[in-house]
């Protein structure tokens, strides 16, 4: 079976971080987006935070004003976020944790609270219904896939940041043990009908050896991407990513 051309997403969340650190008006946040295009991003991807640490509000709306560009707005479940994205209206929406006292979202979503639950699905259904994608971030496991489509995601982003962590650490067993759990929620996600991505931790090293896996149609990166750009820029950052994921298929 063929499969589709794999889409890039470049998160520019970390060029936002650079112009906070002064409370500048730079870098200036379309001007990355603009440059990540240019190398070959297929979407840019945004994380409204609830503490606006980074992007704010207004980054959003530019992005959406100014580019002729999918934008993928990260965001908590949260009746906010679903006001702002059902009014911004993205390409996509991917619902992730969040926890103020972290660095970056650590882990999928915790299916256990029955309110909690009621809200994804109320969010899913509403972007679904104003023609957004609904897409849960979610660890590589059966359950969670399951539950995702139950509650009406059409898309899951599975958290890659263990099996990043095993490799970036030389742990080949842990490396092999999360491989497998990854390879495994891709094949159930597509029986599913879910349209699959991968994101967290994902850098220049292991990002071919993860587009080999036949279903992923999506990546989600963003720290490597910025980190390499501060030697080679943005542009070229992003071309020589989307280079190694059309390499590995």
């Amino acid at each position: 079976m063929d499969q589709a051309p794999i889409r890039l997403g470049v998160n520019i969340d970390h060029v936002a971080t650079l112009r906070r650190l002064r409370d500048t008006p730079y870098p200036d946040i379309v001007e990355a987006a603009r440059a990540v295009l240019a190398g070959g991003a297929d979407q840019i991807t945004v994380h409204l935070r609830e503490d606006r640490r980074h992007i704010v509000d207004s980054d959003v709306a530019r992005l959406k004003r100014e580019l002729d560009a999918d934008v993928n707005l990260e965001m908590a479940a949260t009746e906010e976020m679903h006001d702002i994205a059902v009014a911004l209206h993205p390409h996509s929406i991917c619902i992730v944790p969040e926890k103020r006292e972290e660095r970056t979202t650590e882990g999928g979503l915790d299916f256990s609270s029955a309110a909690r639950n009621r809200l994804y699905e109320t969010i899913a259904r509403d972007a679904s219904e104003y023609g957004i994608l609904p897409v849960f971030f979610v660890e590589p496991d059966p359950e969670h896939l399951e539950m995702s489509a139950r509650l009406g995601a059409r898309g899951v982003e599975l958290h890659t940041g263990a099996l990043c962590l095993a490799h970036q650490a030389g742990d080949s067993d842990g490396l092999e043990a999360e491989w497998a759990r990854v390879v495994q929620a891709v094949r159930v996600g597509r029986d599913l009908g879910l349209s699959i991505h991968a994101g967290h931790g994902i850098d220049y090293e292991i990002a071919p050896r993860l587009a080999t896996i036949e279903g992923i149609r999506e990546y989600n990166i963003g720290h490597a991407i910025v980190c390499e750009a501060v030697f080679v820029g943005l542009e070229e950052a992003t071309r020589r990513m989307k280079a190694l994921l059309t390499k590995g298929t």
